[in-house]
């Protein structure tokens, strides 16, 4: 981890980790869509399972990275309940439901 030597250095990562985390937030809503079409059942789109899977893991991952779990836990609940309702979306349009 790069090591800042003052406020305005810090802002400026800040703002490129931002840039990548908008970046892959992006590339996994475009995979998302794309996991509607082997989908063949509404469960299979909410698919809870692999949603408290996804939540346990990245917790875990949180405790070993030493930052919150709740909050990693709070942000993928939002993200991933949103990205549920852009597959049902696509799911739909394709004319399976």
């Amino acid at each position: 981890m790069k090591k800042c030597n003052s406020l305005e250095e810090v802002r400026t990562e800040i703002d490129l980790v931002d840039d990548q985390l908008v970046d892959l937030i992006a590339q996994r809503s475009h995979l998302v869509k794309q996991a509607a079409s082997f989908k063949n059942s509404m469960e299979e789109v909410k698919a809870d399972k692999r949603v408290e899977f996804i939540l346990q893991k990245v917790r875990h991952d949180a405790i070993k990275k030493g930052i919150s779990p709740n909050m990693i836990s709070d942000l993928f609940t939002i993200m991933i309940d949103e990205m549920v309702e852009t597959e049902i979306s696509e799911f739909r349009n394709d004319s399976k439901f």
